[in-house]
């Protein structure tokens, strides 16, 4: 017996050597035995895929304090730092080799040194706790796309999440064995402290470090709860497979992936790639249609169609402003019996819960993860404290929504009839446009995707933030390459994703908003019969428009309603100048910020810029949709 299968066989009972020994793989028995003689656990628990090992880390969760029962059966809430509350982007940086740089845009620490410090911050980390070795297959199980993943925590609620938000891997790895070549995190909570109901919440934040190595396909994060830092399959995990995608071949995308229905029982397939607070969440969730995924996709290039798969089988997401009627689906799952955890909401006297934006008016006192709560409280600057916080998260099990897609764990994935980009503009994209090509789409709509802040996000309203195709905070390839990877990707296909972009933040010259929340559905019924040259299309200088008939008809059959020839102008009227410049700041941010931009961006930049000047020269600059029908 070698010195790590040793050293394992002393630090684990008999039985959890034996589950780890099922899975022939040296690699496997050599990363454990590293982390275990590092971190130092008390005791480690093996994980298999049986409900009995499930329920065994539910209870965990509950019984060292990182979780909390509450009144509705299967509900738990889970309390992070006030310091903790979201995704740590100067923290989170990659391990790179000396002289090797990924651009400006993306932060990284030389290898040697950044290995050094996370080693010490990781040594005797969880000495009295209990360390959990979790498998995980990111995507189906016996898959093309699938890639194996083993998380070790010693956080009981991070890996109660993962087994609601990932399919079990224990069997994967027994059956690959030697030949698995898979991910590999580990986290460790760092030191603790009593937070609201008690509950243990991180104490030294200012030590918290998320470091990706991508040599050896490692992610390492401590100090730290809040499941954007420590649920290594997710996010974290994607850095990973944008590097490996990029080596192979196939792309990892930021994207949701939902069926839209047509005609005759037909389902096309859609992904869709839209930054924070764009829609992305009520577009997977529209009623009508089924969604497979909100998050993150794995598309590869099969016999010349593109297909997907959604790397999770949950969501991990953002409850601030769910409500029952905008959100009926995902309100039905959180206030139904069943397994949800819910984090960083209050939770009232009776044990329930309550969030910012729930339709309802809120309790008289209740308990957050900044401790008590009563309406109108101030904090140290004298603002008033929300009930909740805007980045309070629910996760759950995809299959508990009603609209779950059947597909959902096909290990051959859904071919890829359309992508979507969405972004936050109040002043420059129409609600919906085809992209004219491959190239065009990824080009115009994804690399060009900018979105606006909100008052509620930093304090100020309409600043444009660069993040091409919403990948930007997770790329671990210069953004140059990246791009050439998008459009390498669209040779060779029999028939290429028609590519579209979303706008449902338009507005006049009022500031009032263009679109209803309902508007998309009749978006999304546009675009399914266009992948299918089923509708007409007006051609315009950035891109295809729907014709007001085809509109028309539409709103009627899916929302009841009219729809009149003036909002359809002002909502699909081209902005001249606002393209213009949209153009001037892209061109500058391609030229100055990204290393190795391909050539053909700034020339199909340029071809759009002319066709924008000559329907300048003939139109104006601000030009209705049917004066270019008109023109033919």
């Amino acid at each position: 017996m070698d010195r790590n299968l040793e050293h394992l066989k002393r630090r684990l009972t008999a039985s959890h050597f034996a589950r780890l020994m099922r899975i022939a793989s040296p690699t496997l028995h050599e990363y454990v035995a590293e982390v275990v003689a590092l971190c130092n656990p008390d005791k480690v628990f093996i994980g298999t895929d049986s409900e009995e090992d499930r329920e065994y880390t539910r209870q965990a969760a509950l019984a060292k304090g990182e979780e909390a029962l509450l009144a509705t059966p299967g509900h738990t809430i889970h309390f992070d730092s006030p310091l903790d509350q979201a995704r740590d982007k100067r923290g989170t940086q990659f391990l790179l080799p000396h002289g090797t740089e990924l651009g400006p845009e993306i932060n990284s620490i030389e290898r040697g040194a950044g290995l050094k410090e996370i080693r010490s911050l990781l040594r005797d980390s969880m000495v009295g706790r209990e360390m959990f070795v979790k498998f995980f297959c990111l995507g189906p199980v016996g898959s093309e796309f699938s890639i194996p993943c083993v998380q070790i925590t010693d956080s009981a609620y991070v890996a109660h999440s993962e087994d609601l938000l990932y399919r079990p891997g224990y069997e994967e790895f027994v059956r690959l064995g030697p030949s698995a070549r898979f991910f590999r995190v580990v986290h460790a909570q760092g030191q603790l402290q009593e937070g609201g109901l008690g509950l243990l919440v991180c104490s030294n934040i200012e030590k918290r470090r998320v470091y990706i190595d991508l040599e050896e396909e490692v992610i390492y994060s401590v100090n730290t709860q809040y499941g954007g830092n420590s649920i290594g399959p997710k996010e974290l995990a994607m850095r990973l497979a944008i590097k490996r995608a990029s080596q192979e071949g196939w792309l990892t995308e930021h994207m949701l992936i939902m069926g839209v229905h047509g005609p005759s029982g037909r389902i096309s397939y859609f992904t869709g790639a839209f930054p924070s607070l764009c829609g992305k969440t009520s577009t997977a969730t529209v009623p009508g249609e089924t969604i497979l995924g909100d998050d993150i996709a794995y598309l590869r290039k099969i016999d010349g169609q593109v297909r997907a798969v959604n790397v999770e089988k949950g969501v991990f997401g953002i409850i601030d402003g769910v409500n029952p009627k905008d959100d009926p689906l995902i309100w039905k799952v959180l206030r139904s019996p069943g397994e949800v955890i819910f984090s960083n909401v209050l939770v009232t006297e009776e044990r329930d819960v309550y969030w910012n934006g729930m339709g309802y008016a809120s309790p008289s006192r209740g308990v957050k993860y900044a401790g008590e709560w009563t309406p109108g409280k101030k904090d140290d600057s004298g603002a008033e404290v929300p009930p909740s916080h805007k980045n309070a998260r629910f996760t759950y099990e995809l299959r508990r929504m009603e609209n779950v897609d059947p597909r959902l764990d096909d290990p051959e994935g859904v071919p890829v009839a359309g992508i979507i980009y969405g972004a936050r503009d109040s002043d420059t994209w129409v609600p919906v446009e085809e992209a004219f090509d491959w190239a065009h789409g990824i080009i115009t709509k994804g690399a060009a995707l900018e979105s606006e802040t909100t008052a509620a996000t930093i304090g100020q309203e309409g600043v444009r933030v660069f993040n091409p195709k919403s990948n930007l905070d997770f790329l671990s390839v210069p953004i140059g390459r990246y791009i050439q990877d998008n459009l390498d990707f669209g040779t060779g296909l029999k028939k290429p994703p028609r590519i579209f972009s979303v706008n449902y933040f338009l507005r006049n010259e009022r500031g009032e908003f263009l679109n209803d929340r309902e508007d998309k559905r009749v978006w999304l019924k546009w675009m399914e019969p266009r992948v299918h040259d089923e509708v007409g299309a007006i051609v315009g200088p950035t891109g295809l428009l729907p014709r007001y008939e085809d509109l028309r008809a539409l709103f009627k059959k899916v929302l009841g309603r009219d729809y009149p020839r003036d909002a359809y102008r002002e909502q699909f009227a081209i902005r001249v100048p606002e393209n213009l410049a949209k153009i001037d700041r892209l061109e500058k941010i391609y030229s100055e910020r990204v290393k190795d931009t391909p050539p053909l961006v700034f020339s199909l930049f340029e071809h759009q810029r002319s066709r924008l000047l000559q329907l300048r020269r003939t139109h104006g600059d601000r030009v209705p949709p049917d004066s270019l029908e008109a023109a033919g």
